[in-house]
């Protein structure tokens, strides 16, 4: 298979960085470079509004330097764009033609409609949010969006960004008290001008480094037990604790705090100033971050021009496929375990032995596509590849509790595999939340069972309660010895959940 290649070199105000992405056997876009230059551009912006000769000739190396890498991958197309200083300076022509003459890229220069639409479209694309406000801080600018039912509504461009608010308030490397409460001020001031964030009492989400790094933080500063950072939540209590934690350090202690990248230092401050000041405005309790930005927005808009939409309709969706492809997924298989699971699970409501709603449903699905994924790593161990793989991996469009809980239930095998998974988050759930999880599980290895042997022979289920004990018939088309042998032998779970003794029966399908 022909493997793609894309790239994109993101000029900003405080780094330049390229990105190299291999579309893979899912159609999806995945990193496989990432190089970054902490150029600081913004800082060599004069008072006439020019970039320095000093700041080209940063540029003007640093995409030479790059050059290298995109002529060693044989990458003839690399988007190259740029934001906020650029676009700002009045020397930008000047800019243009040398990079043009000196290097092998063109730049394009984003408006800043276009740096706050490439944002929101990588939120809505890569996240469960239907609606909510975006915040993208860059070193010069900062672009807030507001989405409601995916789509965007509203877009502003403020002429600040994280440098420039450390340039303008801020004297030395950490503000004092009277610096803090100017820069408070004047962000109060900002926000407060955009009568369509006021109160809206929608989540925020966070992109850029500015973003990671105050999440990778809290993170480290918690022990947090999970990987990643996409999607991850923050309440207004966290911002304002590492915000407070952050003003009460040194700045070489702040140099050395665990997950804060050495180069943002000096401009983490007013970056969570910024945070917690819309936080206050919007009048909310939940920050999440967006691994996905610009960059990815750019190649969302590219990869989905010739389909005419750009928002893809179902992000978990998209995510549960790209699993499948990636790990060898049988899809008719999972069909069909699928409709065993939820045939279950009705007929157990039916007979009053559970109460699960169409929340649980959703999560029992999620977790048919995936159950046993860990298989495609060691079979002898899968459950417990499925459990890691799914707990630590990004899945876009589930927040880092649902994929936990995804987790849990596709790796579940015994009540005491369960137990020691959920150790570590045991805090994360009540006791009812858990037994709930543990039957989901076991409808679910009952439900494989079913389809040991992916023929599926399985037509019809039918349950009848009779006392103490539940006896299941299956109506099947060929001989199954194979799925009865399994069923018998993985009922015992499904029977400790449910309290009753299960008898199965196996019957061939009536021709009518």
């Amino acid at each position: 298979m022909n493997h793609e290649k894309y790239a994109i070199i993101d000029i900003g105000s405080n780094t330049i960085r390229l990105v190299i992405y291999l579309r893979d056997i899912s159609g999806r876009l995945k990193e496989t470079e990432n190089v970054k230059v902490v150029a600081r551009l913004r800082n060599y912006l004069t008072d006439d509004v020019r970039l320095a000769d000093k700041g080209i000739a940063i540029l003007l190396n640093t995409l030479k330097s790059f050059q290298e890498i995109t002529r060693h991958h044989q990458l003839d197309e690399v988007k190259c764009v740029a934001t906020a200083t650029i676009r700002q300076a009045k020397n930008q022509k000047e800019i243009l033609k040398k990079v043009e003459e000196e290097t092998d890229f063109s730049i394009r220069i984003l408006s800043e409609y276009e740096e706050a639409y490439f944002g929101y479209l990588a939120v809505v694309n890569s996240t469960p949010f239907e609606s909510g406000i975006t915040i993208d801080i860059g070193g010069g600018s900062t672009e807030v969006t507001y989405f409601k039912d995916r789509k965007i509504i509203n877009y502003h461009s403020f002429p600040f960004g994280a440098l420039s608010l450390k340039k303008q308030f801020v004297l030395s490397d950490t503000p004092t008290n009277d610096e803090l409460y100017l820069l408070k001020t004047y962000l109060s001031e900002q926000f407060n001008t955009l009568d369509w964030i006021i109160d809206k009492k929608l989540p925020i989400i966070g992109i850029g480094g500015s973003a990671r790094n105050m999440v990778q933080i809290h993170q480290e500063h918690i022990g947090y037990p999970l990987g990643g950072v996409h999607q991850y939540v923050m309440k207004k209590q966290d911002v304002q604790e590492i915000n407070s934690l952050l003003q009460s350090l040194s700045f070489l202690e702040i140099q050395r705090i665990e997950g804060l990248s050495k180069d943002r230092a000096d401009i983490i401050i007013p970056a969570v100033e910024v945070f917690k000041c819309l936080m206050d405005v919007v009048n909310t309790d939940m920050f999440a971050l967006s691994r996905k930005g610009l960059r990815d927005g750019v190649f969302y808009k590219e990869l989905t021009k010739d389909f005419g939409i750009a928002v893809f309709p179902n992000v978990i969706e998209e995510s549960l496929y790209e699993l499948a492809a990636d790990y060898h997924i049988n899809l008719n298989h999972v069909f069909h375990v699928t409709n065993s699971a939820m045939n279950i699970a009705q007929l157990l409501n039916k007979a009053g032995l559970s109460s699960l709603n169409k929340q649980d449903a959703k999560l029992l699905k999620r977790s048919a596509f995936v159950y046993n994924l860990g298989a495609y790593i060691d079979s002898e161990s899968s459950s417990q590849h499925t459990f890691y793989l799914l707990a630590n991996r990004t899945i876009d469009g589930l927040l880092h509790r649902e994929r936990l809980i995804i987790a849990l239930i596709a790796s579940f095998t015994s009540k005491a595999a369960f137990k020691r998974n959920v150790i570590p988050f045991n805090q994360w759930f009540t006791k009812e939340e858990l037994n709930k999880y543990r039957l989901l599980g076991a409808i679910l290895k009952f439900s494989y069972s079913l389809h040991a042997t992916k023929r599926n022979i399985i037509d019809d289920i039918d349950l009848r309660l009779n006392d103490e004990e539940l006896l299941f018939t299956f109506s099947c088309q060929k001989d199954w010895k194979p799925e009865q042998y399994q069923v018998e032998k993985q009922k015992k779970h499904l029977e400790k959940q449910i309290k009753k003794s299960i008898t199965l029966k196996f019957i061939e399908k009536q021709n009518s």
